[in-house]
């Protein structure tokens, strides 16, 4: 009797273990579990309010002094910047999208530089440490561009047609990389380099099956995280560094997205 017990009770439990682990499995597969993350949040109100950010009425990026400087430094540059669009067959807005976060982060964040230089000057912040040049490129991330317009086996390669686009004059690459990218005189190159660097993720793409070329806050968030993350795929969200703005956090692709889709500069570059 005693023994006869201890079984039964041994079947129930196991029984017990086995509608535990049944359940537990269904339940993920039906994704009864699941709970979003940052990540499903961010694509699922892209996806879903993509027309109802584009209208939207916050227009705090573009108010203060900080705007004024920058659209007046832009729009000094627009010569050159439909030059380096032209040179990479690119739409030149998509250029000053992903300059328009690169410069808002530095005016906003070096306030005592700003007041001191960018402002009187009304110029465009140059960086030549970490970062390079007005479009904030990576010595790295610059290397990476000239590879990829050489490399046929690259996912990034554009054809032969741009394989010539970043000859360099001396043997000294990387101090002729250097000074072209952090020209104060001349932006050109920073904005070629930007130009191809969005060319190549596009092309990636689009060979991939997706086309993001009407997508600037798309293009503007690879160009802020780098080749490595750029992973195409059906759905793909803005993000990338967050930039505070008069008390407003955008991240680096929506800001470009929200400039790129305003009025702001349409005469310059429609």
């Amino acid at each position: 009797m005693y023994a006869r017990n201890i079984f039964r009770f041994c079947v129930y439990i196991f029984a017990l273990i086995g509608f535990i682990l049944t359940a537990g499995y269904l339940a993920v597969r039906f994704g009864m579990t699941n709970e979003k993350g940052l990540i499903d949040n961010q694509d699922e109100s892209f996806l879903v309010n993509l027309d109802m950010q584009n209208a939207s009425s916050s227009m705090k990026w573009a108010e203060g002094e900080e705007w004024e400087v920058l659209k007046k430094a832009v729009i000094r540059d627009s010569e050159v910047i439909n030059k380096a669009a032209q040179d990479a067959d690119l739409n030149p807005r998509l250029i000053v999208a992903v300059l328009v976060p690169e410069q808002l982060r530095l005016f906003h964040s070096e306030r005592e530089i700003f007041k001191q230089i960018f402002q009187p000057l009304e110029i465009l912040g140059n960086q030549n440490q970490f970062s390079w040049g007005i479009m904030g490129l990576k010595q790295e991330t610059a290397k990476a561009i000239e590879n990829h317009l050489k490399d046929e086996t690259s996912q990034f390669y554009l054809g032969q047609e741009y394989e010539n686009a970043l000859i360099f004059t001396s043997n000294d690459m990387g101090g002729e990389r250097f000074e072209r990218i952090t020209n104060d005189k001349d932006h050109y190159y920073g904005y070629l380099y930007a130009a191809l660097y969005l060319k190549q993720v596009e092309n990636q793409w689009k060979k991939a099956g997706f086309d993001i070329s009407a997508r600037p806050e798309i293009l503007a968030t690879l160009y802020n995280i780098g080749f490595d993350n750029s992973k195409p795929k059906a759905k793909p969200y803005s993000g990338g560094a967050t930039i505070e703005i008069n008390g407003q956090t955008y991240s680096f692709g929506s800001l470009a997205g929200k400039f790129f889709n305003s009025d702001e500069l349409r005469n310059e570059f429609p």
